[in-house]
């Protein structure tokens, strides 16, 4: 073992499905001492030989290191593994997919057990784990002295981006980019769905499609303005009344080409709504105040 070796981080990850062995593999590359546990035994065999310390429990993973790395199927699974092992003094780090809620309570569940807690919402498939120039990285929230405190070590899998004290930040944030992705997945489907009896090929309008998406995006930071100031018709150029009144040609030509409208009729019904409450000059932020219960 090298200098350099002895000198990085040692952790402890619990978790070895695709997205806990992308995370092991780029530790144990940038030489940090690693030591791993998995339900299934066999998934570590592997890590096993790139340098990895296999443990026999959940327990002796924790006792090994005091950062401990937690990326498991859901947070049910959470529960399960660390019940049992002494978090006293540890430094948790969980990149279990979950709700704001349940990171909150799993912060309140770990300060209990006298652990420091940070959660994460990882923007990556395990693909782009320890790929720089593939952009993925991931959300942290909670301990702003324990991010700080191993961000080096957070940043080897992947780019990391700290959101704030409240614990469910990380996984809101990531719920609302993924939101936003199947949002425009759904765009998408429906566009392809429109051309899918005719004589056009679906590759010549990907391009199209794809670059108009992105000429479209900017359109966040406008509908994020408005909403900082209350001001919805501020910087419009196409307001809610005149997009209301071309709904119509969408949905005839969804008809028209056999296609179900059950993408789109759901937001067009709450632009319609928001124009009946006399926000005619508005931008379709108004929608959004809709959508809040």
């Amino acid at each position: 073992m090298t200098q350099n070796t002895v000198e990085k981080t040692p952790v402890t990850l619990l978790g070895l499905g695709a997205m806990g062995t992308a995370l092991a593999r780029t530790w144990l590359a940038a030489g940090h001492p690693l030591t791993v546990w998995n339900r299934t035994p066999t998934r570590a065999t592997a890590l096993a030989a790139e340098g990895a310390k296999v443990a026999d429990t959940a327990a002796e993973a924790v006792a090994a290191n005091t950062l401990i790395v937690v990326c498991l199927l859901d947070d049910a699974s959470v529960d399960e593994v660390l019940a049992g092992t002494d978090l006293a003094g540890r430094d948790l780090v969980n990149l279990t997919t979950g709700t704001p809620a349940q990171a909150r309570a799993r912060a309140e569940w770990a300060r209990e057990r006298e652990a420091r807690y940070l959660a994460g919402g990882i923007m990556a498939v395990p693909p782009m784990i320890g790929v720089p120039q593939a952009g993925g990285y991931v959300f942290y929230s909670g301990s702003r002295e324990l991010f700080e405190r191993h961000q080096e070590m957070l940043a080897v899998p992947a780019g990391t981006t700290y959101v704030g004290e409240d614990a469910g930040f990380a996984a809101l944030y990531d719920v609302a980019l993924l939101s936003a992705m199947y949002g425009m997945f759904a765009g998408a489907a429906h566009a392809f769905a429109l051309i899918r009896k005719e004589d056009i090929d679906p590759a010549a309008l990907a391009p199209l499609l794809a670059d108009w998406l992105v000429a479209m995006a900017p359109a966040v930071h406008q509908t994020a303005d408005q909403l900082r100031s209350g001001d919805y018709t501020k910087g419009v150029v196409s307001h809610l009344a005149m997009q209301v009144a071309g709904t119509p040609t969408f949905l005839s030509t969804a008809e028209q080409q056999g296609v179900s409208p059950e993408l789109l009729s759901p937001y067009f019904e709450l632009m319609r709504r928001r124009l009946a409450e006399g926000s005619g000059e508005e931008d379709l932020t108004g929608v959004i105040d809709l959508l809040v219960r």
